[in-house]
């Protein structure tokens, strides 16, 4: 996109500029979901950390993030989205110096939220911004498929650059690399951002926001105790995360800007996108996150070959992005959701073969598959959540859609890790194959949401 100008009331804004900057920022964020998981098998050694800690350094992260993403939107409305993205810069940062430090995992697990909190911060405030330079519908959709073109770059290079780095240097640069590349965005977007008037006038909804938080975060912690056998702790983590999510959908129904949109919830055109980007989500990175350890542990590849390994998952998402929005303009989204199912599903059932030693045939064709389903659904499913909210609330709908994604990215972590346990156990391969065939019915699951609750017409 050519460096077109805007004319505002103060200095002159150079879109294109705002625009690589907003891009390079949102980068990291989505960046660091991904490149954590060829450094844990790293991790685990130098810090001593067994497997239901490393589901911690990823879902730590993830979990901050999805709860906070809402508030983070809510709070740039309210005190200016550019104030909002400097801050959360500079948190993510600074996070990120204290995960290159940690001595020990309880640090590297309280930096790695910190983090979530500062790319929570950051995050809706790209989108914010871009629409808010872009105006004209034209120019705005043009400069969103730049963002959405930066984001989906993120998965394929988070493995591999997380795999050079690792390989060269350990797993502590793989947090190191953010610090510079922070304060030169910090940098820029003082120098290029526009600032905006904010409107402080609506209150936040802090009982729902609090009660999400805490329900999605005991979650995780239950899934994950449960599956290590931790006894009395899981039956308390599960009280406390059923009293949250109770609260958080109490607070929702009394406030007046509610943090969860239960009204858009109740449709079914609204519910059923989200719940399949969820599932979507869940899978790929679960799936990611046993299949590093799988590469490294049992196959005992370099933390760079196990980057170059999952490619075929993550590049189709990319290469297919295009396609699968011609199918949703000439068709409407449920077209190419539902051939994304049929694909993926494939993908898992390839999985349930996998064994500990010959060649990596099948894990590659299965993550081919995962991968290129995942690239026929995922601009589709967000074209679907727009297509079934008033456009007046565009912004609240694709909000909750990338919480809904990373909360299936948390939930997949915590579910996919419990399940398969260490890959020093014997049950390891066992569990794999038993995570591919449940994530096969959760994909014809999605199918039949994808059926009954998305609407097949063409876009008027």
């Amino acid at each position: 996109m050519s460096d077109s100008t805007l004319a505002t009331d103060g200095p002159v804004v150079r879109r294109g500029r705002v625009l690589a900057v907003l891009c390079t920022g949102m980068f990291l964020v989505l960046l660091d979901v991904t490149i954590v998981n060829v450094a844990l098998p790293g991790i685990a050694r130098g810090l001593h950390a067994p497997v239901a800690t490393l589901q911690w350094v990823v879902d730590g992260y993830v979990v901050a993030l999805a709860g906070l993403l809402l508030a983070g939107g809510s709070l740039g409305d309210r005190i200016g989205h550019r104030r909002v993205l400097i801050a959360g810069f500079a948190l993510f940062g600074s996070a990120s110096l204290m995960c290159a430090l940690a001595p020990t995992p309880g640090v590297l697990i309280g930096a790695r939220v910190v983090q979530g909190v500062g790319g929570a911060l950051l995050l809706p405030g790209t989108m914010a911004v871009i629409v808010d330079v872009h105006p004209e519908r034209g120019e705005q959709a043009k400069a969103l498929g730049i963002w959405a073109a930066a984001s989906s770059l993120a998965l394929p290079a988070g493995p591999l650059l997380g795999g050079v780095l690792v390989d060269a240097m350990g797993w502590r640069p793989v947090f190191w690399i953010n610090v510079p590349l922070t304060v030169l965005v910090i940098a820029a977007t003082l120098r290029v951002v526009p600032g905006r008037p904010s409107t402080r006038g609506e209150r936040l909804d802090v009982p729902g926001l609090l009660g999400f938080v805490l329900a999605l975060g005991g979650l995780v912690f239950t899934v994950i105790s449960a599956g290590h056998h931790s006894g009395p702790i899981t039956v308390v983590a599960a009280a406390v995360t059923v009293l949250a999510a109770v609260g958080a959908l109490l607070g929702a129904a009394r406030s007046p800007n509610p943090i969860l949109p239960l009204d858009l919830l109740r449709r079914r055109e609204f519910l059923s996108p989200n719940a399949v980007g969820l599932t979507m989500n869940l899978i790929f990175n679960g799936l990611l996150f046993v299949g590093t350890l799988y590469l490294q542990e049992v196959r005992h590849y370099s933390p760079i070959a196990a980057g170059v390994a999952v490619l075929p998952m993550a590049i189709p998402l990319v290469v297919l992005a295009p396609v699968s929005g011609r199918i949703t303009a000439a068709r409407g989204p449920r077209t190419a959701i539902g051939l994304g199912c049929v694909v993926s599903a494939a993908g898992c059932l390839v999985l349930t073969t996998l064994e500990t030693g010959g060649g990596t045939q099948r894990l590659l064709a299965g993550f081919l598959l995962i991968g290129c389903g995942g690239g026929l659904i995922t601009a589709s499913v967000v074209a679907a959540v727009v297509r079934a909210t008033p456009p007046e609330r565009s912004g609240l709908a694709t909000g909750t859609s990338n919480t809904a994604r990373q909360i299936g990215t948390a939930c997949g972590v915590a579910i996919f890790g419990a399940v398969a346990g260490s890959p020093a156990d014997g049950g390891f391969i066992d569990g794999i194959h038993l995570l591919a065939a449940a994530a096969a019915v959760a994909w014809a699951g999605a199918l039949a949401l994808t059926r009954f609750g998305i609407a097949h017409d063409s876009p008027r």
